[in-house]
C-alpha cells in the first residue's frame, strides 16, 4: 500500500513526553496544564552566624506558611560544564606571543580540566516549579479533558491567557518573598525551558547550547521527505 508524500510522522521518542509546547515562557503539556518555572539562586547557610541562621529560617518558614498554591522544588546536578572557559584559555594560549606565558597558560588549561575531570565536579541549580493544572481551565475545560486524548483541550492561546492570569502574581508574590530570605530569582524564558529540558533530557552532553526559540520554526524531529517520496512509489 502507497503511503502519501505529504504524510507526517511523528517520532517515537515525542509519543513519551508530556510536553506539548514551550511558548511565551511557559511550559504546555498535553492535557491543557501549564506551568512557569524560577530559577533561584543559593546562599552558603554554613558560613552565616547563629544570628543569620535563624533569620533566614524564620523567613523561610514564613514563606511557606504564607503559600496558597501548590509548589514543586527541583534541585539540578550536573557534571560542572567548563568548555566555555577552557576555550577562553585556548584562544589566550594562541593569541600570546611570549613562550613562557604561552606554556604557562597550557599548563593551567590542562590542570583545570584533569581536575574537574577526576573530582567529578558536580554544578548544582536550583528550580520551583508554579503549575496552572487544566482544572483550573473551568468546567468546559475540565470535561473536555476527560474525553480529549493526545493534545490540549482547548487551543493554546486561550490556555496561555488563563495561564499567565493565574501564574503571573504567584510569581511576583515568590520573587518578593524569596528576596527576603536573600534569593535571587527569575523566570526561565522561552529559550531557557528548552535548554533546561535538553539538559535533563541529555544529561551527558556538556557545552552544547540550543539554538534561539525563533530558530525552531519545524518539528525538532521529522520523517525525511526523500525517503517518504520513495516509499510513496513503492507498490
Amino acid at each position: 500500500m502507497a503511503l502519501p508524500a505529504q504524510k507526517t510522522i511523528r517520532a517515537s521518542t515525542q509519543e513519551f513526553l508530556e510536553i506539548e509546547d514551550i511558548k511565551d515562557d511557559l511550559v504546555i503539556t498535553r492535557n491543557g496544564s501549564c506551568c512557569l518555572i524560577l530559577q533561584v539562586s543559593a546562599i552558603n547557610f554554613g558560613l552565616l552566624s547563629e544570628e543569620e541562621q535563624d533569620a533566614i529560617i524564620s523567613a523561610y518558614a514564613s514563606l511557606l506558611n504564607s503559600l496558597s498554591f501548590s509548589l514543586q522544588i527541583i534541585i539540578v546536578s550536573k557534571r560542572k560544564d567548563i568548555s566555555s572557559y577552557l576555550a577562553s584559555l585556548q584562544r589566550a594560549e594562541e593569541k600570546t606571543v611570549e613562550g613562557k606565558i604561552r606554556e604557562q597558560i597550557r599548563k593551567y588549561r590542562d590542570f583545570i580540566e584533569q581536575t574537574v575531570r577526576k573530582s567529578n565536579v558536580l554544578d548544582k541549580n536550583f528550580y520551583l516549579v508554579v503549575p496552572f493544572f487544566s482544572l483550573e481551565l473551568g468546567p468546559q475545560g475540565a470535561a473536555k479533558v476527560i474525553v480529549r486524548k493526545g493534545g490540549p483541550p482547548l487551543p493554546k492561546e486561550y490556555i496561555l491567557e488563563r495561564a499567565k492570569t493565574a501564574l503571573l502574581p504567584k510569581r511576583e508574590f515568590l520573587i518578593h518573598q524569596l528576596s527576603r530570605i536573600g534569593l535571587k530569582a527569575f523566570q526561565l524564558n522561552t529559550e531557557g525551558l528548552i535548554q533546561l529540558f535538553y539538559d535533563l533530557y541529555n544529561p551527558e552532553v556538556l557545552g552544547e547550547r540550543m539554538a534561539s526559540a525563533e530558530d525552531y520554526q519545524r518539528p525538532l524531529v521529522q520523517a525525511n521527505q526523500a525517503t517518504l517520496e520513495s516509499e510513496s512509489t513503492a507498490p
